[in-house]
């Protein structure tokens, strides 16, 4: 009796520890499904370049500020959050075309994202100036790589989808987006 406890709980211990034999094993693919399927939107803490064809003045960068909205000449704040730089430049456009500018061309572009952040087992964890193509392997470089004993076969990533922040273990090459944070966990063995 006594030995089949034994054996009964060393398999029990050993199913366990399995499970938690890489931080990952329960990665779900909604963060790299979200990641292929929609493009960037502006957020808070990015840097658009608007350009008005004929307009100098209007022409420049603006800050997104907290409430996600950006102050241009002659139309105010325009609500900026959420919306691709096309959307932008039609809100834009819309805005100048109602009384200030008969036809605006409008342009704008992202030219700084709001940072990412690595947290966890890394060298120096912190918040880093997100740039295009970055993957999760690249940002945990950029944070001085990983600490002995950290977990290297993939990392949790947290993303806001539609408003609501959504966390999943993803592998080394998922293409990070600006705001994303990483957290690289210490390895189970």
């Amino acid at each position: 009796m006594a030995r089949w406890r034994i054996v009964a709980v060393g398999a029990l211990i050993s199913a366990l520890l399995s499970g938690c034999a890489s931080p990952t094993t329960d990665c779900r693919p909604e963060i790299e499904l979200e990641t292929a399927q929609r493009s960037y939107t502006a957020a808070a803490g990015d840097r658009l370049r608007v350009a008005v064809l004929g307009q100098r003045e209007l022409s420049k960068n603006y800050l997104v500020d907290r409430a996600g909205r950006i102050a241009f000449p002659l139309i105010g704040f325009v609500k900026v959050q959420g919306l691709s730089a096309a959307a932008v430049e039609r809100v834009i456009a819309a805005r100048l075309r109602d009384g200030y500018i008969r036809d605006p061309k409008v342009t704008v572009q992202i030219v700084a994202f709001q940072p990412f952040f690595v947290l966890g087992e890394v060298a120096r964890a912190g918040q880093y100036s997100s740039v295009e193509n970055m993957t999760v392997r690249s940002a945990i470089a950029a944070a001085g790589g990983f600490k002995p004993g950290a977990y290297e076969g993939g990392a949790h990533l947290t993303r806001l989808i539609d408003r609501r922040p959504v966390t999943a273990c993803v592998t080394l090459d998922v293409p990070v987006r600006p705001g994303d944070t990483i957290t690289v966990l210490q390895d189970a063995f």
